[in-house]
């Protein structure tokens, strides 16, 4: 069976973006249907993105607290049947605009998936990925996703909670047992110098990008145990993600990949990953 999910994996600045464009384009020329999902696609589907969870009781809360909104947030939230409601929460910011205020934009915001603790968080996104992988075994397109099979955990489990190693690598390979039945393709960007690849990063990007990531890397869990600060502590924390990546890349026992992006030479690079996934879509 052809892979119906190609995962692409590797640090910031890497060129996870660009080489899952890259694999995109490659098995679209190869006649096979491919849906794309890079990080931060409000209709992802295997992952959450501005999205809240609310327990039933949480959701009473928000509603009651909340009387000016009732009606909007009534009509949008996604009942659970084991319980809870969904708010997608960016969507309706999106749609509302000042109707949706910032103010309750802020109070949803501390709901979202990715702000909860680290277990009510897996099981949610365990869930999501065995739904995904039923809905779309009957198909025949190939989904690529950039970055949310190892990138996601590790950054929820190491950068912000702290976590031991075993149990963010017990994450992915959780979601690697559940995602076997898809016959999964990984490949994992790789820089040879990661220092001068996120300095690049840096200087490429908005301001507003790496102030944002200085801060989360080093005020929590991994970098704020480890008194990383500023820009070289959050070097420090990255290059410390890099050696529990190897670990989790080591250990995974589906079709993986590395690819080395130093270069930035598109066309080479692109002939490189076409000998990759060749193999897997003839």
């Amino acid at each position: 069976m052809k892979p119906k999910v190609v995962l692409i994996e590797g640090l910031p600045g890497s060129g996870k973006t660009t080489t899952a464009r890259l694999v995109h384009e490659i098995v679209t020329e190869m006649k096979v249907k491919s849906q794309l999902f890079l990080e931060g696609d409000l209709d992802h589907p295997a992952d959450y993105d501005g999205v809240a969870f609310f327990e039933n009781n949480q959701w009473d809360e928000l509603l009651s607290t909340n009387e000016e909104y009732r009606a909007l947030l009534s009509r949008h939230g996604i009942q659970q049947g084991d319980g809870g409601v969904f708010l997608e929460y960016r969507k309706l910011k999106n749609t509302y605009g000042s109707d949706f205020p910032d103010e309750l934009l802020n109070i949803v915001f501390r709901n979202d998936v990715y702000e909860l603790p680290l277990e009510p968080h897996k099981k949610l996104i365990t869930k999501r990925w065995k739904s995904f992988v039923e809905n779309v075994l009957a198909g025949s397109d190939t989904f690529v996703f950039d970055c949310c099979f190892i990138q996601n955990p590790v950054t929820m489990g190491m950068i912000k909670y702290g976590a031991e190693k075993e149990d963010v690598i017990s994450y992915v390979t959780e979601l690697s047992a559940i995602v076997e039945r898809l016959n999964p393709l990984l490949i994992y960007v790789e820089q040879d110098d990661l220092e001068h690849a996120f300095r690049k990063a840096v200087q490429e990007r908005p301001i507003e990008w790496s102030e944002g990531f200085i801060e989360y890397y080093t005020n929590q869990g991994f970098g704020l145990k480890n008194g990383c600060e500023e820009l070289e502590g959050t070097l420090q924390v990255l290059k410390a993600r890099r050696e529990w990546e190897e670990d989790i890349f080591n250990r995974l026992p589906i079709a993986k990949f590395k690819v080395n992006n130093s270069s930035y030479e598109i066309d080479e690079y692109k002939q490189v990953l076409a000998g990759i996934v060749s193999q897997y879509f003839r």
